[in-house]
């Protein structure tokens, strides 16, 4: 989904980091190792060989945690984990493919902050047990399983269908660059209104589409093409909606979780709205912002705390139908 080349794709963004060096990045596929792992020794082991790995990830302190070594060796034999591992290996088989994506992704986040340091990149297979993503500014850990996408036997269980369908393969790179974003977004630590709800994650949006200038709306936000048509189409019904029922300040978690958070649809709006609807319109509001203001960098952007500021400058003011 990043791999777009140097000349400008049809569907792609404008994307001013086409010619930045891309970094090579080197994957290294530590579930091959932990499958090999015999007994608590070879856990030990295992875990001494990568410390970070291990401390950051699993939160294990190797060598001194006997607990946890009988913990991992147990899971390295189990016959479950290691058919997930094998359906993984089916929908991510190309690590040479992998390192091209991440360093493409992270060479045109360089470019924008010249200060990011490309961190190691390292896959595993969890079992679903530990994070999806993690990353820090020393190490990367892509936990595949959960992106083997509906084909894989198995999948999380108690995760809702309209959560479970964005974890595929395609929305591997999206999910990452939404954890980058995170280090560049500011917002007022007092900032607690619907508002600042939607902007912030509107500039997380808008931040993974300017680093993945060909991934398509639709894996950025989660949603079917049907969802973006339809919230496309009734952007002024919308927007209406949150000024007509005073949302814009409302300061209640509840219903800022209702419209900003995850959920299968908004029936407060209408019965087809998908969830999440007020990070999209945030993301409308950061386009316009950044259209109205084309001297304004992605790093400006980022750390702009003000989300009121953002909007008036912004002048969003979609037309209801």
């Amino acid at each position: 989904m990043v791999g777009c080349g140097r000349s400008q794709p049809a569907g792609c963004r404008p994307d001013a980091a086409a010619d930045a060096p891309m970094p090579a990045v080197q994957v290294q596929r530590l579930e091959a190792a932990f499958f090999k792992i015999q007994g608590p020794g070879g856990a030990v082991a295992f875990m001494n060989a990568h410390p970070a790995f291990a401390r950051f990830y699993l939160q294990r302190r190797t060598a001194t945690d006997t607990t946890g070594a009988f913990a991992l060796a147990r899971l390295a034999t189990e016959p479950h984990l290691r058919e997930l591992a094998q359906q993984t290996a089916a929908a991510f088989p190309d690590t040479a493919a992998l390192g091209r994506d991440l360093g493409a992704l992270f060479g045109r986040v360089k470019y924008y902050f010249p200060g990011f340091q490309v961190p190691r990149a390292a896959t595993f297979v969890s079992g679903f047990e530990g994070k999806d993503i993690f990353v820090n500014d020393s190490l990367l850990v892509l936990s595949l399983d959960w992106f083997a996408g509906p084909q894989a036997k198995f999948r999380p269980v108690e995760m809702p269908k309209y959560i479970l369908r964005n974890y595929t393969p395609a929305s591997l790179m999206p999910s990452l660059a939404l954890r980058v974003a995170t280090k560049y977004n500011r917002h007022e630590l007092t900032a607690n209104t619907m508002l600042d709800a939607m902007v912030s994650g509107g500039k997380a949006l808008y931040f993974a589409g300017r680093v993945l200038p060909c991934a398509p709306d639709s894996l950025l936000l989660g949603f079917t093409r049907k969802e973006v048509v339809g919230v496309t189409t009734n952007e002024g019904k919308i927007w209406a909606h949150f000024l007509e029922q005073n949302l814009l300040y409302n300061t209640t978690p509840f219903t800022i979780q209702k419209y900003v958070g995850e959920r299968p649809n908004v029936p407060e709006i209408d019965a087809t709205c998908p969830g999440r609807v007020g990070q999209w319109v945030g993301l409308q509001i950061v386009r316009k912002y950044m259209n109205e203001h084309p001297d304004v960098t992605l790093a400006q952007l980022m750390a702009e705390r003000n989300a009121q500021k953002l909007l008036n400058d912004s002048h969003y003011r979609p037309k209801r139908q």
